[in-house]
């Protein structure tokens, strides 16, 4: 993501076409490092490319990506209207609360346009 935030910086600063020193610029510029292979990848798939219709092309993938959970999830009432705080709904929350932290990442999945897109 740092080598796409730095092409996109270029490009937002000016350079229509920025080279992979330019990006290492300014990558050093806030103390990160510079994988050279990661450059040299997004170059080659980029080259030729418009920005902005890269930029669209993930916006149109991003529709097709689900995001929804699909169900609601029903609160049991304790007698007196105070909600039930059990061991066993604690467990459950702590359960939903893995499984949501396992389901975010899934950036080694997406395709690179739809990086471009959830930069901005």
């Amino acid at each position: 993501m740092k080598v796409i935030a730095a092409y996109l910086l270029a490009v937002l600063g000016g350079n229509t076409s920025p080279s992979a020193a330019d990006i290492k610029e300014i990558l050093g510029c806030v103390g990160a490092d510079a994988n050279d292979d990661r450059i040299e990848q997004l170059l080659s798939e980029i080259k030729g490319r418009d920005i902005v219709e890269v930029i669209a092309a993930g916006r149109e993938k991003l529709a097709s990506v689900p995001a929804g959970g699909g169900g609601a999830v029903a609160v049991a009432a304790a007698p007196g209207g105070a909600a039930a705080d059990g061991p066993a709904a604690e467990a459950k929350k702590e359960e939903k609360e893995e499984e949501k932290e396992e389901s975010d990442d899934v950036s080694g999945l997406l395709p690179l346009d739809l990086f471009f897109f959830l930069v901005f």
